[in-house]
C-alpha cells in the first residue's frame, strides 16, 4: 500500500510540475515530496491504538520488532516521529539533502525489522505477512527515492536549447 501511495504520488506531482508548479518542477523535488506524503501516511499508524483494525496500528509494527530490540512500543513511537521529521526535512529545500541522507540511514536500520517480519511470518493489519521477495525491493525502493530527493535537479521538461548566432550558418539554410 505504500509503495503504490508513492508512486501514485509521484506521478502526481511530476504533472504538477509539467504544467508548471515551481515546486515539482524537477524529478529530485517531486521525488522528496512523495516521499514525504508517504512517510506522514506510514508514520499515522505508529501511533495508532491497538484496538483500530481499519488500518496498520501501533501493535502491528510492535510485532514486526526483532525480540532482541528492548522496548519495542518505544522503538516503534520513535520511529514514527523520525519519519514525520525525516516527512518535514524533505519539505523544507535546505533541509532536504540532510533528511535523505537520514532517511536512508533510517530505511537501512529499518531492514533487519522487515526481514525478521517476513521470516517469522508476522501478520500485518489482520493480513499474511509480507514475503521477504517483496519486503527487500520495496525498502530499496524508499532508499533509492530518499537518495534520489537529495539530489540536484533534473527538469521534468526538456530546455529549450538557445540558438547559437553561428549554429544557422553551420547547418545550412532550411525551406
Amino acid at each position: 500500500m505504500a509503495t503504490a501511495v508513492l508512486l501514485v504520488a509521484l506521478a502526481v506531482l511530476c504533472c504538477l510540475g509539467m504544467l508548471g508548479v515551481r515546486r515539482f518542477a524537477t524529478w529530485p523535488s517531486a521525488a522528496a515530496h512523495a516521499l514525504a506524503f508517504m512517510l506522514f501516511m506510514t508514520a499515522t499508524a505508529h501511533f495508532v491504538p491497538g484496538g483500530v483494525t481499519v488500518m496498520p496500528n501501533h501493535d502491528d509494527l510492535v510485532a514486526m520488532v526483532p525480540p532482541l530490540v528492548p522496548f519495542p512500543s518505544l522503538v516503534v513511537h520513535l520511529t514514527g516521529v523520525l519519519e514525520i521529521l525525516g516527512a518535514l526535512g524533505l519539505v523544507i529545500t535546505r533541509t532536504r539533502r540532510a533528511a535523505g541522507n537520514c532517511l536512508t540511514l533510517l530505511f537501512v536500520v529499518l531492514l533487519p525489522g522487515n526481514i525478521y517480519a517476513a521470516a517469522a511470518e508476522v501478520p500485518f493489519a489482520g493480513q499474511q505477512a509480507s514475503p521477504l521477495w517483496q519486503r527487500i525491493p520495496e525498502q530499496a525502493l524508499y532508499i533509492g527515492a530518499a537518495l534520489w530527493a537529495t539530489r540536484g535537479g533534473w527538469p521534468l521538461q526538456p530546455r529549450e536549447r538557445a540558438a547559437s548566432p553561428g549554429a544557422e550558418r553551420a547547418s545550412g539554410p532550411t525551406n
